[in-house]
């Protein structure tokens, strides 16, 4: 075997006559693809080349559980136009047809992430056998950085699986497990890691080389086979992925058009295309944008939140309140932290739902085959319910998610501090309170912190840890620790009302109600919104938040920051009204019949005393309310509610879905200049009111030409 400590690719030459090109980046957790890597691997190629006896060749990871995890993004970020980024992909192109033209069987042997180039090069082999390993997943996610994949995925995919089931993997980004992707044809047999190489071995062995080439049967046949067929296919995917997008991602399009180019007039002119279209991706504003929430959110994983202050170890986690929020809660702390969550509720009730929320979730992995039986059950034992307080103290932190009352969750405190130990950490979930006056009676000020999770908790990626004046630095980096390993991104917040994220959209909020009290339609509204890039438009996201939360913490926002976060008194009326949202089935949208969700309960109009009339343009609204948002973040970063601009983009990305191809509030404002930011919002000021008074830091940012990153 060549060895060499500096080289990622190296050569092992066995007995059986075949080859092991071990892949293992030195000094990294993970292996990526660097252009560096081009002359090792021509290297290794020459070699082999040079063996008449070769009767196979096994590419494998010496990393347990990472393949290759994709290329290294910043190679792309130094690229400095089109061309260059377009000769990178060229250059990955050429390495992986010299691997498929090789003359022998080449099996990739897959355990762990094997994603973008990691998937492009095991394409490039004749052959792929997966592990049965929980991290294996492969797919192709350039798309979520606004890119396409650039070393021939766009072209050997459809090759492999057919254009029809390519397609939607290639425009998600999906990740698939070894048994889906054998399923669909990716890889020809899944195995325990434990006999990965010696299965590898034993195909290379019994195998040809071959070119991969679908074979089409039945409706894919005449869809794929046919021009008129394919023109159709693409037309309709086309029509599917901008009925999200809005036309705001540039790739989706392109990945189509690459995928047609390269059905339409063959595998060397699609790579031609993919290579270009790659280049000119790689230099659009959204790509740019969206790589670098990917940088900021790597940088994150590294950070404890407190400095060099290093989290305490943790056993146990107990849960406070079987509703919603707590099920959802112990959900993640048990099948995802993989830790014991004990969950205490006032009555038996509380806790059932709880655990049939957790069993619920994952009995729908089991049936997805994401997870075995087995499986469930031992997650299923790592939960346990209480009516008092024994076992917690054992629990080294308490996640408290009762009812949004002061008195109750000081008391809570004080139960925790009486019934856990001395290092027991107190994480109280409210999303209004501030955490200086839950802390106020306790004995152990410096255990209690805010962790704030958003609904559903299963399924939104961010956590607010919210500190007040007197917690340690151990209680923050715990804190952080355990929400990274319930799988969610979490920024440290100072405490103030609303924290960062609720106190950023509530003025977004507010003013999209304006505008309806105004005459403008309801879905218009929330249209001109998601066109600009949210997922759901304000008034449906009051809808699914709840009425009656929204009119809870208006008042505390009012009362704490002042008339900028004054709600419209009319809302009052959709109370009484027995209005909740889609809660109770009865809010701004109509949630009866087949169409539930979809069209506006126009009978509010009436309930509001307003007529219906569209009069703004949808960029209009969007400014309207956006602006605001972007203002209140300023505000935010100026009081030290959040640390760091790169905190409040995070933040306002994964927590109330702004639109990442925007890079979040703080790169928004750099893209559109900050002059421009309070030049609009003065205009708006003179017409609308002292709400849009822009914040003196964007006034001062501005007089000094500044920027935020």
């Amino acid at each position: 075997m060549t060895t060499d400590n500096n080289r990622a690719f190296t050569l092992e030459l066995r007995d059986d006559h075949v080859a092991v090109i071990h892949i293992d980046v030195p000094g990294e957790s993970m292996n990526t693809l660097k252009a560096s890597f081009a002359d090792e691997v021509a290297h290794v190629l020459n070699q082999l080349e040079q063996h008449q006896d070769l009767r196979g060749v096994v590419l494998i990871s010496d990393k347990p559980g990472s393949f290759v995890a994709g290329a290294d993004i910043s190679m792309i970020d130094a690229c400095t136009n089109a061309a260059d980024a377009e000769s990178l992909a060229r250059q990955g192109q050429a390495m992986f047809d010299r691997i498929e033209q090789l003359a022998v069987p080449v099996v990739a042997a897959i355990d762990g992430a094997c994603l973008g180039g990691g998937l492009e090069l095991a394409l490039a082999c004749h052959y792929r056998i997966a592990t049965d390993n929980n991290r294996t997943v492969i797919g192709l996610p350039e798309v979520q950085l606004g890119l396409l994949p650039g070393s021939g995925g766009t072209q050997r995919l459809p090759r492999l699986i057919g254009i029809q089931k390519a397609l939607p993997l290639i425009l998600a980004g999906k990740q698939l497990r070894a048994k889906q992707a054998r399923k669909l044809g990716i890889v020809d047999d899944v195995v325990p890691a434990s006999i990965l190489l010696d299965a590898a071995v034993e195909k290379a062995l019994a195998s040809k080389a071959k070119v991969c080439k679908v074979k089409l049967k039945g409706v894919s046949k005449v869809l794929e086979g046919t021009s008129f067929g394919r023109n159709f296919m693409f037309k309709k995917a086309r029509e599917q992925a901008q009925a999200k997008a809005k036309g705001n991602y540039p790739a989706l399009d392109k990945i189509i058009d690459t995928l047609a180019c390269g059905a339409t007039k063959g595998f060397q002119a699609g790579l031609a295309y993919e290579a270009k279209q790659f280049g000119e991706l790689a230099m659009t504003p959204e790509s740019k944008e969206l790589r670098q929430i990917f940088f900021a959110t790597t940088a994150m994983k590294k950070e404890t939140g407190a400095g060099d202050t290093k989290p305490r170890a943790i056993q146990r986690v107990g849960v406070l309140g079987g509703g919603l929020m707590g099920g959802g809660i112990a959900y993640v702390t048990a099948a995802k932290a993989k830790l014991p969550a004990r969950i205490k509720d006032i009555n038996e009730q509380g806790i059932v739902h709880a655990l049939k929320y957790s069993y619920d979730l994952l009995n729908s992995k089991v049936k997805r085959k994401h997870m075995t039986r087995t499986e469930l059950e031992a997650t299923m034992l790592s939960l346990s319910g209480t009516l008092d307080y024994s076992g917690f103290d054992k629990v080294d932190v308490v996640i408290e998610a009762v009812f949004e009352d002061l008195g109750l969750k000081q008391q809570m405190v004080a139960d925790v501090e009486a019934a856990g130990n001395p290092h027991t950490i107190f994480a109280t979930n409210t999303s209004s309170l501030p955490i200086t006056q839950i802390a106020a009676k306790a004995e152990r000020p410096e255990n209690v912190i805010g962790l704030h999770y958003f609904s559903p908790v299963d399924k939104m990626p961010l956590a607010e840890i919210i500190t007040h004046e007197r917690t340690s630095a151990e209680t923050i980096a715990t804190t952080v620790a355990l929400a990274k390993k319930q799988g969610k991104t979490p920024i440290v917040v100072k405490d103030g009302a609303g924290f960062y994220v609720n106190r950023i959209l509530a003025p977004y909020m507010n003013e999209a109600a304006r505008l309806v009290l105004a005459g403008e339609p309801i879905d218009v509204v929330d249209k001109a919104l998601v066109k600009f890039g949210f997922p759901v438009g304000p008034m449906k996201l009051m809808d699914e938040v709840g009425i009656d939360v929204a009119a809870k913490v208006a008042p505390i926002l009012a009362n704490e920051l002042g008339d900028r976060f004054q709600a419209p008194e009319a809302f009052g009326k959709l109370l009484d009204d027995e209005r909740k949202g889609k809660k109770n089935k009865k809010g701004f949208y109509d949630y009866q019949g087949k169409q539930a969700g979809k069209q506006v309960d126009s009978s509010v109009y009436s309930l509001l005393g307003v007529t219906a009339a569209s009069q703004l343009s949808a960029d209009e609204i969007a400014q309207r309310t956006v602006l605001l948002m972007l203002n209140e973040a300023a505000y935010c970063l100026d009081e030290g509610i959040i640390s760091c601009a790169r905190d409040g983009d995070i933040g306002a990305i994964f927590g109330i879905g702004f639109p990442p191809f925007r890079g979040g509030p703080f790169r928004y404002m750099d893209a559109l200049g900050i002059a421009e930011v309070v030049s609009r919002l003065q205009a708006y000021q003179q017409q609308h009111g002292e709400r849009y008074q822009p914040a003196p830091l964007l006034v001062k940012m501005a007089t000094n030409n500044e920027r935020f990153y």
